[in-house]
């Protein structure tokens, strides 16, 4: 006799293949990498539409992308990409097409409970996202000058970081079964977003910023040896960001 929760992997499994799916995005990691990462991990198959970026005289270009928005293609994002169809039905805003990839591949936990805790720490990654982009010393930054940028980098790494990582490692320890079990779950993969993808650059900064937060880099590293993610990262297209 099967277990409850055997009997549930099977039902999102078949509800999966059942399922087409698209993801529309820029030819960039950038919005849709989360959501590539889960279809990854989840196994459910999908189309990889990418709108491709030119390059001309300095400047960068989407015609197809423009097409899209122009036509009211991407009406259900406000004319905007990362874009999700199901079964040719569209929806927008990458942590609801996040949220519901994770749904469907069983990366939300097994109750209601451990669905909202495993949400809850996905919110308190992007709370971390969000103030990294507030503080502007990011590339599209245009009001600042490169000294402002750099030393409001070293302010984020050196100081702010850190603190906001000190206080998730504090969260998640007591719920790292939860948050990193058999398989990782949605929370898991927006921890190794945060740690491990970037520029070297980048992730060697993020590193030292983590330095003490043994349950973060734990479950990072679960999911970077995960075969599907080290499958994924070695087959997806390289790009400029």
């Amino acid at each position: 006799m099967r277990s409850s929760l055997a009997s549930a992997i099977l039902l999102l499994a078949s509800i999966a293949d059942a399922l087409s799916l698209t993801v529309k995005y820029f030819d960039a990691r950038g919005a849709a990498e989360t959501t590539r990462v889960l279809l990854a991990i989840s196994g459910m198959p999908y189309t990889d539409h990418r709108y491709a970026i030119e390059r001309k005289d300095g400047k960068m270009s989407t015609p197809e992308f423009t097409a899209d928005k122009e036509s009211g293609a991407l009406a259900t994002n406000l004319g905007r990409a990362p874009l999700m169809l199901v079964d040719g039905e569209a929806f927008g805003q990458s942590k609801a097409m996040e949220r519901y990839v994770a749904a469907q591949g069983g990366l939300m936990g097994s109750t209601p409970l451990e669905a909202a805790l495993i949400d809850s720490v996905a919110e308190h990654v992007r709370d971390v996202r969000d103030a990294q982009m507030r503080k502007g010393f990011g590339m599209f930054s245009r009001d600042k000058t490169d000294e402002e940028k750099a030393a409001l980098k070293e302010e984020w790494y050196g100081t702010d970081l850190p603190g906001w990582l000190q206080r998730i490692e504090k969260c998640v320890a007591p719920i790292q079964s939860v948050v990193c079990g058999e398989t990782p779950s949605y929370a898991a993969v927006c921890i190794w977003m945060l740690l491990r993808e970037g520029s070297d650059e980048d992730v060697a900064l993020v590193a030292k910023a983590a330095e003490g937060c043994g349950t973060l880099g734990e479950i990072a590293e679960a999911v970077a040896t995960h075969p599907a993610v080290v499958a994924w990262l070695e087959s997806r297209p390289v790009t400029a960001f």
